[in-house]
């Protein structure tokens, strides 16, 4: 089924009361709907994240898109804002958590919401979507990609990225990741770490590699972009949030 929507920029509280930009996407009719904090990949709060935002309102979800750059770059490109926050190392784990929270706590103030809420990220937005499950109380999770939950950042790349595979215990919900089997960061290995440690601390999750597929492989817009995987990783990511913000 698919929901006609609207989709607008907006103003929510973030981390410390400070105010952010926001992307809002929901579907139009009464609800319940479930909620959404759709957390954006390194390159930056850019039309590509704003679509899957909108996707996911044709959904049937609430989806909050934060402008984690809103500190760095008000207004700016998406490129050179991006630009701006990985000067400074990227953003700081307490203000990402705050942000999320913040985006979280306005989809639930909404009328149409059920009260239910997921993060789902992308590249360096998949640490923090874990890092957010980590840290708040949420009903789940998702992590495409992200790099640097087990391991740390190559000299040279520039951010300041701790790992978080310490943080498995605190993880308050079930927890979806989905990968490339070519990707570097993270690499196999890493997500095998990932996965022992979430087994051996009794935890909820499921995870899922491609073959062939690299990092970013849901980008349409990149050379990255596996069609087979990014098909197959939108069904699983459906089914999940069916599963769990129904």
């Amino acid at each position: 089924m698919s929901y006609d929507l609207k989709a607008e920029t907006i103003s929510i509280s973030g981390h410390g009361g400070d105010r952010i930009e926001a992307y809002l996407a929901q579907p139009l009719g009464a609800g319940p709907y479930g909620g959404v904090v759709v957390i954006h990949h390194l390159p930056g709060y850019d039309e590509g994240m704003k679509e899957k935002a909108r996707r996911f309102a044709a959904a049937g979800y609430i989806a909050c898109l934060p402008n984690l750059y809103s500190r760095e770059a008000p207004g700016a490109d998406p490129d050179d804002a991006a630009a701006a926050a990985r000067a400074q190392g990227g953003v700081p784990d307490e203000r990402l958590v705050g942000d999320v929270d913040g985006a979280a706590k306005h989809i639930k103030s909404l009328s149409t919401a059920n009260g239910k809420v997921a993060t789902i990220g992308y590249c360096s937005g998949g640490r923090q979507s874990f890092l957010a499950a980590c840290s708040l109380k949420l009903d789940a999770a998702v992590d495409c990609y992200g790099a640097f939950v087990v391991g740390t950042p190559p000299e040279g790349m520039g951010l300041r990225a701790t790992p978080l595979v310490h943080m498995v215990k605190d993880l308050s919900c079930p927890l979806l990741g989905l990968f490339g089997a070519d990707d570097q960061h993270p690499s196999p290995a890493e997500v095998a770490e990932l996965e022992m440690a979430l087994s051996e601390a009794g935890k909820t999750y499921e995870f899922h590699t491609y073959p062939g597929a690299s990092h970013a492989f849901f980008e349409v817009s990149r050379p990255s972009y596996r069609h087979d995987a990014a098909t197959d990783g939108w069904e699983k990511i459906f089914a999940f949030f069916s599963q769990y913000l129904s």
